[in-house]
């Protein structure tokens, strides 16, 4: 299992577009992810789960990814959080 600390760039947070843009890129990896803040764990792979932690621009998540393809499944969702045009 590896995890990253990632500061959401985007201008939205992870909301409407953003996360479903996240949801099915962390989809597409077989390993498990999630993403945790404040204290809250969520499936990575499920829309909802996702916004209902309400990720705010500027605001901190920890991602974990744990089993096959880990470590590109961060770098990639990594990529979707800090991307600024999206």
């Amino acid at each position: 299992m590896i995890e990253k600390e990632i500061v959401v760039k985007n201008p939205h947070g992870l909301h409407a577009r953003p996360a479903a843009v996240f949801v099915q890129k962390a989809a597409a990896f077989p390993c498990k992810i999630t993403i945790s803040k404040n204290g809250k764990e969520v499936d990575a792979k499920s829309i909802l789960a996702v916004m209902s932690l309400g990720i705010e621009p500027n605001e901190a998540i920890l991602l974990r990814a744990d089993g096959e393809g880990e470590e590109e499944a961060l770098i990639e969702l990594a990529k979707i959080c800090e991307d600024t045009e999206m």
